[in-house]
């Protein structure tokens, strides 16, 4: 018989909403912890491991949680996993899992749009197709997974898409890479690398800011002055910045912080193509670290943690490029 835990973090589908105010709010008992009766062959443990909005999440909450799941793993030998989490920040949790959990079953993280009590929750179905996914044998070898609205995805490539609907989950340029259906769990493709790192905290802070037209220099020159370990830039379509910004960042390089460049776009990867001022050539030639399709919130969590490995561009760029 499987045996599959299901550890609760609270978020949306924790919640319940106030039919007079129309509030939506954690309640003091978790509306998912019935057990789910229409599973066959499944033993079911449910831990309310804690109950918090996703934009109360931090890095330690994350890398608690990842610590308490390897040791229910390891301890009590399950045969997979559920995570339930608020959508906010979900695909951020679901990666640095990704890149740090030491267990090999699957482990799958869901949430909803939709509270307990709203017409048309997404919360149950959605629990019931992750912990399918953790029962399917299929669903070995495949990374953390994000399991939202019959889709599969994989952490790396699961992104939040739309404020409020429930398809919100979508991998940008990859798609899912496996759905859920009435009788089974079907993956038509797998990722090819797994990336892992091997920590037991985050210590670093890496900071992340936004390129636009016409970006002062005043805002890279005042981050020039705060304590940091590295900066993530969303930078401008192949990668490229205002002409005005580059001499703080190469400040910013030239002092030992990575600075490591992704796209503002959800679609394709930053390269070194243009060599105009501000062109991502000049960048890449100063020092900065050119991403592999990360979008701007899971670099700032790699960079945290290839950061507690070594503090080298040359081995930082080649992590970047994994």
């Amino acid at each position: 018989m499987k045996k599959i835990l299901i550890v609760h973090t609270g978020g949306t589908i924790a919640m319940s909403e106030d039919k007079n105010t129309g509030e939506v709010r954690p309640t003091s008992a978790n509306p998912l912890a019935l057990p789910i009766d229409s599973l066959q062959g499944v033993e079911i443990k449910s831990e309310d491991f804690l109950n918090v909005p996703s934009p109360h999440m931090t890095i330690d909450l994350m890398m608690s949680l990842a610590y308490f799941i390897d040791q229910e793993v390891a301890n009590h030998h399950y045969s997979g996993v559920v995570v339930t989490h608020g959508t906010d920040t979900l695909e951020e949790t679901a990666y640095l899992l990704d890149l740090v959990l030491k267990c090999t079953c699957p482990v799958v993280v869901t949430g909803a749009m939709r509270s307990s009590n709203e017409l048309g929750s997404d919360g149950p179905p959605n629990l019931l197709s992750a912990v399918r996914t953790a029962m399917s044998e299929t669903a070995h070898n495949k990374g953390v997974l994000v399991v939202l609205n019959d889709e599969i995805h994989t952490a790396k490539n699961a992104t939040k898409t739309h404020t409020s609907n429930i398809a919100t989950f979508q991998s940008p340029q990859y798609g899912p890479i496996g759905i859920v259906t009435k009788r089974d769990i079907h993956f038509h493709h797998a990722p090819i690398v797994q990336e892992k790192f091997h920590l037991t905290s985050l210590t670093k802070k890496v900071l992340l800011i936004k390129a636009v037209a016409g970006m002062e220099k005043e805002i890279l020159e005042a981050v020039c002055h705060i304590n940091m370990d590295g900066l993530v830039i969303e930078a401008l379509g192949q990668g490229n910045m205002p002409p005005e910004t580059v001499a703080p960042i190469e400040k910013l390089v030239t002092k030992g912080i990575p600075v490591v460049l992704v796209s503002r776009c959800f679609n394709g990867i930053v390269q070194d193509t243009y060599s105009y001022d501000g062109g991502g050539r000049q960048l890449k030639n100063i020092g900065v670290i050119f991403t592999n399709g990360l979008n701007g919130q899971k670099t700032r969590i790699k960079l945290m943690a290839a950061l507690e490995e070594t503090s080298d561009l040359l081995k930082l760029q080649e992590i970047f490029q994994r």
